[in-house]
């Protein structure tokens, strides 16, 4: 194969899961010389351990990542030990509070043991940014502000809005796309990959590798997923995130209650299915062949095997057939005393029992989703707010909301 095939071919895989490359004539140039010069291209991914967990929206980009690996690429997987403490202002409307080194390395651990359900990491280079980042000298770090000028960060939308609002912007967000650029610097960086919202700090990458002479990487950005919600992208902070390592039942449940508009989008970001089925999927949906239901079962399937394997996917989808469409209990309905707190004068008043058992936020939640229909005692649906039973009454009976909660309740000793 000839190197202008082998550079479309790889073109060709890497621009299935890409949402922009700037500029992608500079790629095209870096897989050509890493073809003749038999040099595999350094391709770059930082994530800031902010959180315990990984979710459907960070396996996005770590799967871009792994197809450079499976391209022979070498994937530079940055822990962001050290620009984690600041926290990425990206999307922000307030300043994030810093999390302690201990936080960040417990978060690390888990972080590492989740990617590589989607990396391979025996065969990545993991590093630590503060190896770097944490033995600059101040002259240092003003020799790096100096290559960006105010204007230019002000440049970002998130800064710009947070400054008309009045709110604060700390120096050290500031800093923090000096931080990420300087990475690159580090690493010797080809390519930086990120979502949509990291374009200005892969940008900044590009101006600090030039700064120091060093040829600008390449920035890859991916599709941001939307949540559950259909509204949000993906967040632990917005409630609307599948956990890479939630259980089966879990993960498939939530997939099936996405709005029917996001099958498609999720199918081409959340599974590794080829383009051509890609493409059947979404003409299918479009013209009615193929029903939303079905694909988005299938979409449930397809996301619970690539993370606990075929047979809990089976049985994750039997679970919801049990509980859903043939209206029968799972199997492990776990089993909560009826808290002291939520008797009063002999009486249960449900909304104090559903906001005392943690199944509604609050008294006036736990209303709301009675009044929406979404509150259930043994199958039947419970429709007065003002609902009062005895604990006898309540005892061993299954008190359900929504699709996924369940408890069945025990008098207290």
């Amino acid at each position: 194969m000839s190197t202008s095939d082998d550079v479309s071919r790889q073109l060709q895989v890497l621009r299935s899961g890409a949402a922009e490359i700037i500029p992608e004539a500079e790629l095209e140039s870096k897989l050509a010389r890493s073809i003749e010069e038999r040099r595999p291209l350094r391709v770059k991914l930082g994530i800031d351990p902010s959180t315990p967990d990984l979710h459907l929206g960070h396996a996005v980009v770590l799967g871009t990542l792994r197809r450079f690996q499976d391209l022979g690429h070498t994937a530079v997987l940055i822990v962001g030990d050290f620009t984690g403490r600041v926290g990425d202002p990206t999307g922000q409307i307030e300043t994030r509070p810093m999390l302690s080194p201990q936080e960040l390395e417990a978060n690390a651990r888990t972080y590492l043991e989740q990617a590589d359900k989607v990396l391979d990491l025996e065969r990545a280079e993991v590093r630590r940014n503060g190896e770097w980042l944490g033995g600059l000298r101040f002259d240092d770090v003003a020799r790096l502000a100096s290559v960006l000028t105010v204007a230019r960060l002000m440049e970002r939308a998130d800064f710009s809005e947070r400054y008309r609002a009045g709110r604060p912007i700390s120096l050290a967000e500031f800093l923090y796309p000096l931080m990420q650029g300087y990475d690159s610097v580090a690493v010797e960086a080809d390519v930086e990959l990120g979502g949509t919202d990291q374009t200005f700090n892969l940008l900044v990458g590009r101006d600090l590798q030039r700064a120091h002479g060093h040829e600008p990487q390449v920035a890859f950005t991916v599709p941001l997923l939307p949540g559950t919600d259909g509204v949000k992208k993906m967040s632990k902070t917005f409630g609307n995130q599948v956990g890479l390592t939630e259980p089966p039942g879990e993960q498939f449940g939530k997939t099936m209650s996405i709005p029917d508009e996001l099958i498609p989008t999720w199918f081409r970001l959340c599974t590794g299915l080829p383009p051509e089925d890609l493409d059947a999927i979404e003409r299918g949906l479009a013209d009615g062949s193929l029903h939303p239901a079905e694909q988005k079962r299938r979409l449930g399937r397809e996301i619970v095997n690539r993370y606990h394997g075929e047979d809990a996917a089976r049985a994750a989808e039997g679970h919801f057939d049990r509980v859903h469409r043939e209206h029968e209990l799972p199997e492990d309905v776990p089993e909560a005393t009826i808290p002291p707190d939520a008797v009063q004068d002999g009486r249960v008043w449900l909304p104090r029992l559903l906001a005392a058992t943690g199944l509604a936020s609050s008294n006036a939640d736990a209303r709301r989703l009675i009044e929406q229909g979404g509150v259930r005692l043994d199958g039947e649906t419970v429709d007065d707010p003002d609902a009062e039973l005895t604990p006898d009454r309540l005892a061993g009976r299954v008190l359900q909301v929504g699709r996924r909660r369940f408890l069945r309740l025990a008098s207290a000793p």
